[in-house]
């Protein structure tokens, strides 16, 4: 946005600054000087999203800043810039859940769901079976991890659910994917080999007597379809 010609204010007057929406200083100053305002509008926008406001509440701080500086509303240029810069950050976001859950650090169920589809992809290039390949080893807290004082409860039980894939990770310690499909519980998508029955009875006794909660750990063998298989992650999913 630009504001060349005899309507520019040049320097922001300091009480209408501070009246000014959070981020919308730099703004503010592009606006009163005449300058483009494109780059503020970048930066402002990248930084509510990281903030976890709204494009609907950003636009509306964008376009109360233009009407308390100008007395105008937004050029294209500059919402554009805006909306541009926070889809972007929402974007790397929404990516980066697609394969990591952020509070545990395991797999995201989106993520864990393709890998089991490419599992059926490779059945038919191989001709083996998925099921004769592949297994989901689930791991269920029994006894819900209970928050200590002073600590909030979804941090919690994220940590512990942390901990048990950190557990499940040093037996299944190869390519297999480990994700957090439901509240205390995890899903390993590990080959089916003959070392299988070991692993997750060397995971049971790691698991057992544990200081937070107990779980059960068992094998569920792949249905003949991929789209039973999302339909069976589908019911693992609700604890």
């Amino acid at each position: 946005m630009t504001t060349d010609g005899p309507e520019a204010r040049g320097e922001l007057p300091t009480r209408l600054r501070a009246a000014l929406p959070p981020h919308f200083e730099a703004v503010g100053e592009a606006l009163a000087s005449g300058s483009g305002t494109a780059p503020a509008c970048e930066v402002a926008g990248a930084a509510l999203a990281r903030e976890g406001v709204t494009l609907v509440e950003a636009l509306d701080a964008l376009a109360t800043t233009a009407r308390l500086v100008r007395d105008a509303d937004p050029e294209h240029e500059a919402t554009r810039a805006l909306a541009v810069a926070w889809s972007d950050v929402m974007l790397g976001y929404v990516n980066g859940l697609s394969c990591d859950d952020p509070l545990t650090g395991l797999a995201s169920r989106a993520h864990l769901r393709s890998r089991i589809s490419e599992v059926y992809r490779a059945e038919q290039q191989s001709g083996t079976p998925a099921a004769d390949s592949h297994a989901l080893v689930v791991v269920s807290a029994v006894t819900p991890a209970e928050p200590a004082a002073g600590r909030d409860d979804v941090l919690t039980r994220a940590m512990h659910v942390a901990q048990l894939g950190d557990t499940a990770r040093t037996v299944f310690a190869g390519p297999e994917t480990i994700g957090h499909v439901g509240a205390g519980r995890l899903v390993v998508l590990a080959g089916r080999d003959d070392r299988i029955g070991r692993r997750v009875g060397l995971l049971r006794r790691m698991l057992e007597g544990g200081p937070a909660t107990s779980a059960r750990v068992w094998i569920e063998g792949l249905p003949p379809s991929d789209e039973a298989a999302g339909r069976l992650l589908d019911e693992l999913t609700r604890v």
